[in-house]
């Protein structure tokens, strides 16, 4: 090992993982660190993908698996054998993952059987839902991973109740801050899409719908659904739906009609997002993502979910859980769009990727004396 720069791979696969990586490449370009990047292919629209890289200005990725879409052994296995293949080949000292993905698991996985060390960024998230894949994935990770970069002292309370060593956890905000901070001025300069759509003088809602448990249900789709007509009819508000491709097909096998007050919108490049967060009135979702973006961005946030691996953006009134049902999403709504803006920040102030990338790296070089 290169006591001067271990070698960091880091294992990807999804657009949040993109943009809450994004900053710890940076960190690596600064620091002239030893890095690589593998991106899975999880996630293999080009627009949730290659443009990414492009409009973020980084790197393009230096191995792509493209595994695509497949159950979730299937996908995850693939991973396993690809990543394995490239560790081998790189010499890897440190794997970085980050949150709750099957290309999390697999970049664990195969880090831990080849005997390098793993480092999980934003370790210790728990929605206590063990019938969520992302759940099994986070905490699997957690209990093999040697760096645990927990973003609030919530998170390493969590780990410690689970036994993991203190050691191991190192408290550092969330990179989702970092990537706010960076990103926030090149999407005011880079992004058109308020023009393109009429909002530069519109208050408008955005909504975001995606996860399993949400859209694969036709009743719970459809009450969903109906909370934000209900929303758009009683409160006056006016949504933008950019539609995940998932949700875009359940949305027609279902035969389910868009909200009145809706109108559906291709997925966005993470400018463009960033861009219509920044300015919404209110945000409806059921990312854990969009929740701390939200927060980080001072707009009022509603959880389309009865649970949060998120409880920081709770307890400083950035958001609220509504679940699916639709008088509960109009009364939330409500609440939140009254609710005084100007909370507390609860994730860090934007050196996370920074401190991780010092934290594997002193430590890497203790090790080698």
């Amino acid at each position: 090992m290169n006591t001067q720069s271990p070698h960091i791979t880091i294992v990807l696969g999804t657009r949040p993982e993109i943009i809450k990586l994004a900053p710890i490449i940076r960190a690596c370009e600064a620091r002239s660190t030893s890095y690589s990047v593998i991106h899975t292919g999880q996630h293999y629209s080009k627009n949730l993908n290659e443009v990414f890289f492009d409009q973020l200005e980084l790197p393009q990725p230096d191995y792509n698996l493209a595994v695509g879409s497949a159950s979730h052994g299937e996908q995850t296995g693939e991973m396993i054998i690809g990543i394995e293949e490239i560790l081998l080949e790189e010499g890897t000292d440190v794997v970085l993952v980050q949150g709750d993905t099957n290309s999390v698991l697999a970049g664990t996985i195969a880090a831990t059987k080849l005997d390098c060390e793993v480092g999980h960024v934003e370790a210790g998230l728990r929605s206590f839902d063990r019938d969520m894949p992302e759940e099994k994935n986070r905490v699997l990770t957690d209990h093999a991973a040697d760096y645990l970069f927990a973003p609030t002292e919530q998170s390493e309370a969590l780990l410690l109740e689970e036994g993991l060593p203190k050691d191991r956890i190192y408290v550092t905000g969330n990179t989702v801050v970092d990537a706010v901070h960076q990103n926030r001025e090149l999407a005011s300069q880079k992004s058109s899409v308020l023009e393109e759509f009429g909002l530069n003088d519109t208050e408008y809602g955005l909504l975001t719908a995606h996860r399993a448990e949400n859209v694969d249900e036709k009743n719970t789709f459809m009450n969903l659904l109906e909370g934000v007509e209900r929303v758009g009819e009683e409160l006056g508000v006016e949504f933008l739906y950019p539609i995940h491709p998932r949700a875009r097909g359940q949305l027609e096998e279902f035969g389910l009609q868009i909200p009145e007050h809706t109108q559906i919108i291709p997925p966005q490049d993470y400018l463009d997002f960033l861009q219509l967060q920044s300015n919404a009135k209110v945000i409806l979702t059921d990312s854990g993502g969009v929740q701390e973006e939200a927060c980080v961005l001072n707009v009022p946030c509603v959880t389309l979910r009865e649970n949060t691996e998120r409880p920081e953006t709770l307890d400083v009134g950035a958001n609220c859980l509504a679940g699916t049902a639709p008088h509960e999403i109009v009364e939330t709504t409500n609440m939140m769009i009254q609710t005084e803006r100007g909370w507390e920040n609860p994730f860090g102030d934007g050196t996370t990727a920074k401190m991780i990338l010092q934290t594997i790296i002193q430590s890497q070089q203790q090790e080698a004396v």
